[in-house]
């Protein structure tokens, strides 16, 4: 079987993902422009990987479209990196919708971070803007004084360790798209 890993990265959570998993996998690894010219015929398993912005993840219509025609009949693994930590009640809610919207690929979480020193100027900008509105907001809840704790400046939670999900995944047998579990392990 031969697998590749693509991945959009911004600030390079992501990328960081992704070489590991591409290293513990032995599989090729490339940024989404270098990907463009693959020849996907050649690959078994495709393994995506991208950031998570606004409740969706970045290049989703790009991976909607691979999924509905380059991709068909190959075994899809889709990896999304954000800065919320992995036991954040909104993450299942948000990995079971999109399990949901990329039918036939399997889906993991991997908590990333913040960093305002790698971000688009724009990015970095309308986070500001969001935390400036945030904090101007007159009866905070608890999930608004967690979110401003959490973007009031840079971190990193990403570890090693999250990818072994996705690892076991890549090496157990392919189910068949009817038998998929579609749960999210709580």
């Amino acid at each position: 079987m031969r697998s590749i890993v693509v991945y959009q990265s911004q600030t390079g959570f992501t990328a960081r993902y992704a070489l590991w998993i591409s290293q513990a996998a032995e599989t090729e690894c490339l940024a989404l422009p270098a990907a463009k010219k693959v020849d996907w015929a050649a690959y078994d398993t495709v393994i995506f990987g991208s950031w998570v912005r606004a409740g969706t993840i970045c290049r989703m219509r790009w991976l909607k479209r691979k999924l509905a025609a380059k991709w068909s009949g190959r075994r899809v693994i889709v990896f999304c990196v954000g800065a919320s930590p992995i036991d954040n009640p909104e993450t299942a809610v948000f990995i079971r919708n999109l399990r949901s919207e990329l039918k036939g690929a399997e889906v993991f979480y991997c908590p990333g971070g913040f960093s305002y020193e790698k971000m688009s100027l724009p990015s970095r900008l309308m986070m500001k803007m969001f935390l400036r509105s945030l904090r101007a907001k007159k009866e905070k809840t608890p999930e608004d004084e967690a979110v401003i704790r959490m973007i009031s400046s840079s971190y990193d939670i990403s570890d090693q360790k999250y990818i072994g999900p996705i690892l076991e995944c890549l090496n157990r047998p392919r189910p068949s798209p009817a038998a998929q579990d579609h749960s999210v392990p709580g």
